[in-house]
């Protein structure tokens, strides 16, 4: 796992990183909860850059997270089988190792960046940024990013998306929302892949796996659907789509945006708690799921609360 996400920082043990702790400072004096925080704060910031620079060319971001081989590289497949002569689209690849994602997604004549991160168990805004400067971004309408295979830190990173969709396939088990509640919270869309697989898996029930994620007090839809085996029941996932892109470019045309459900609670020194608000570096309050006035050249206007300052700018729910 990396060290940048806290995610090395469990509840056994964060008290020897707190003020007072046996591991509160680096070597030269420095907090460590103040160095983890500070890359969260950049992080943000870098998330916002990358954020208006798709807002500018009308581009719809997504964000696929899921436990490694839920299926998303396939799901991917199917959308550019679907939507291709319909929509432009671009992927940007994360794994730790390989370009095997993306050599399958340029094979359906897309194109396709990987981001091989080593050791690190989710993809950041600074690493989509360095992959947008090998992307040509021209007529592009949405831009998948499939993220490392991992249900808990991708959760709580901004990397300048608008949406995040959350792939449970049924060999997991219908009990994952339950037992991975930061990644469902997150989601803004859940996908029930591998629906093929319920006549044999017969012990995944539906029903249970909607209540774990309503008891998470989510509104995310829950789309079934089999990738591979049935292209009919992509239908409701390729109309969530167009109503979401729709939804971007109606945005763009107030000069809003739209940003994503962090979850705080996957990284436990970004501070805060889970939900739709949460502190960043610097005493910053954004509220996620809500939209955000662009000002002249792009200036963000998110709810803020600047250490002493206490101002906030209101929001407007996102539509869509």
């Amino acid at each position: 796992m990396c060290d940048t996400c806290g995610c090395n920082v469990t509840s056994s043990n964060e008290h020897l990183v707190r003020p007072g702790g046996k591991h509160a400072e680096t070597a030269d004096g420095h907090a460590a909860v103040e160095v983890l925080q500070n890359l969260l704060g950049e992080n943000d910031h870098q998330a916002a850059h990358n954020r208006a620079h798709f807002d500018a060319r009308g581009i719809l971001a997504v964000n696929l997270m899921s436990s490694p081989g839920a299926g998303k590289t396939s799901l991917l497949e199917a959308t550019i089988d679907a939507l291709g002569d319909e929509l432009n689209i671009a992927v940007i690849e994360g794994d730790l190792e390989t370009e095997n994602d993306a050599e399958r997604i340029r094979a359906k004549g897309v194109t396709a960046i990987q981001i091989a991160t080593g050791s690190a168990c989710h993809l950041d805004a600074h690493m989509v940024h360095d992959a947008l400067h090998r992307l040509d971004l021209t007529g592009v309408d949405i831009l998948f990013v499939e993220n490392v295979g991992n249900l808990v830190c991708p959760a709580s990173f901004d990397l300048g998306h608008h949406r995040n969709v959350t792939l449970l396939s049924v060999p997991e088990g219908d009990d994952k929302p339950a037992k991975y509640p930061v990644m469902f919270r997150a989601a803004d869309l859940v996908l029930l892949t591998k629906a093929d697989l319920l006549p044999v898996l017969d012990d995944f029930d539906p029903a249970r796996a909607e209540h774990s994620l309503r008891g998470l007090a989510t509104p995310a839809p829950l789309l079934t659907l089999s990738a591979r085996r049935d292209a009919h029941s992509l239908a409701p996932w390729l109309d969530w789509l167009r109503t979401e892109l729709a939804a971007q470019r109606e945005r763009i045309a107030r000069g809003t945006t739209a940003r994503p459900a962090l979850q705080p609670d996957g990284a436990l020194l970004h501070g805060g708690q889970a939900g739709h608000a949460h502190e960043h570096a610097g005493g910053h309050r954004h509220r996620h799921q809500h939209e955000h006035g662009h000002g002249q050249g792009h200036g963000h206007a998110h709810a803020h609360d600047h250490g002493g300052h206490g101002h906030t700018h209101p929001q407007r729910q996102a539509s869509g």
